[in-house]
């Protein structure tokens, strides 16, 4: 299920793709699609809008109400919150003006031509193909060389399971003198991985090679808090890396099906102490 944020101004458009892309198959299930008719009412929306509810993809029309640059402002309030969200214009000014800026002066993945053959099945497969290649490129960001995972100050040892925090080893948080579990381990790798897609409790069980009919929700939720709690200690335990998962950076409770992502914290933030309480 991916969650798309669609910004079109014409009710018939609406009708036409609207069920197209709730069905539509980008990343297993049926879509959550948000619709806002106007570029006003988009930027209140997403200024309001919380971590959780943070989309996978944009789909905008570029001219909404006789503004060639009503598109363009709603990108760009996407982007200052959520740097690096893909976005598509979904347009009927292809070949124009509109679509030159589009490519020469915003962050825009790709621009669709509604007037062309077979449009839901191009929306459809471009779509796809914008959410395959930004996880291929976030995956390419988190790995490195020599069998280690790296997001921000997070480092995983892929050989020894050993995880790290700005440098310091995530320790048990009941017991500071033993290290962390290695299912909560497990668990942390895999919303790596998957960044910033959501993981939901039938994945990671699958991913764990657990039961998916025993592995329940609150033992997937326990997992979370135990991690949460060891980062935070990591970092002195002062709750500050705690108060930042819930503005939207470290793991991340998403909305759907009781998942959780990662979100990489930037470089730096926080304090390290460089050991346990």
């Amino acid at each position: 299920m991916a969650k798309i944020f669609w910004v079109e101004d014409q009710s018939h458009w609406i009708d036409k793709f609207q069920e197209t892309l709730e069905r539509a198959d980008l990343d297993g299930g049926r879509n959550d699609v948000l619709v806002c008719k106007f570029s006003e009412a988009a930027r209140q929306k997403i200024a309001l809008m919380s971590a959780e509810d943070r989309p996978d993809i944009a789909l905008l029309d570029a001219r909404m109400n006789g503004n060639d640059r009503a598109g363009f402002s709603v990108s760009a309030a996407l982007l200052n919150k959520w740097p690096g969200l893909p976005i598509i214009f979904f347009s009927e000014h292809s070949g124009t003006g509109i679509e030159k800026d589009a490519f020469t002066e915003h962050r825009i993945a790709d621009f669709i031509a509604k007037h062309q053959r077979n449009v839901e099945d191009v929306l459809c497969w471009r779509m796809r193909a914008v959410l395959r290649h930004k996880a291929v490129n976030d995956d390419a960001a988190t790995t490195a060389a020599g069998g280690v995972l790296r997001s921000g100050d997070l480092t995983l040892d892929l050989d020894t399971w050993e995880v790290y925090w700005k440098g310091a080893r995530l320790m048990n948080p009941d017991n500071p003198k033993r290290p962390l579990a290695p299912t909560p381990r497990k668990t942390l790798r895999c919303l790596v991985e998957r960044s910033p897609r959501p993981v939901t409790t039938s994945q990671i069980a699958e991913y764990l090679g657990a039961d998916p009919d025993g592995y329940s929700h609150a033992t997937y939720r326990q997992h979370i808090k135990t991690l949460r709690r060891s980062l935070d200690t990591a970092e002195g335990g002062t709750g500050r890396f705690i108060e930042q998962c819930k503005n939207g950076y470290g793991i991340v409770s998403r909305g759907e099906q009781g998942a959780y992502s990662w979100t990489k914290v930037p470089v730096g933030a926080g304090v390290a102490t460089g050991g346990g309480r």
